[in-house]
């Protein structure tokens, strides 16, 4: 499956969440604390929100985390094997000598006794 349709069955599955639910879309984003318009965005499949935002929606819906990270195509095992050194390797924020100076670090001090 494709990003674009990833996207875009998520927004139908979150649509049809909220329109059971009856709620509006203004209700669901003010429970999520998101805009109206990325709401919007989102349920027609144009962005694939946030692990912060798929928690919000889950709350404001009434759903599990982990059924929308299943409907959003995000694998909770592939989640849960990332490791501190692949959050360091993955921050385009970090030079790579940074980096590598962090790792460095890091598994200094989780290979102390």
């Amino acid at each position: 499956m494709s990003v674009d349709e990833a996207g875009s069955s998520f927004g139908s599955f979150v649509r049809a969440r909220r329109r059971t639910a009856r709620l509006s879309l203004r209700q669901v984003a003010d429970r999520a604390k998101i805009s109206n318009a990325y709401l919007s965005q989102l349920e027609r499949g144009l962005h694939m929100p946030s692990l912060a935002v798929l928690q919000a929606l889950a709350e404001a819906l009434g759903l599990s985390i982990s059924t929308l990270l299943l409907h959003a195509g995000i694998r909770i095992d592939a989640l849960l094997s990332v490791t501190t050194e692949d959050v360091i390797r993955a921050d385009a924020r970090l030079s790579e000598d940074q980096k590598c100076a962090l790792v460095d670090v890091y598994l200094a001090m989780v290979t102390i006794s």
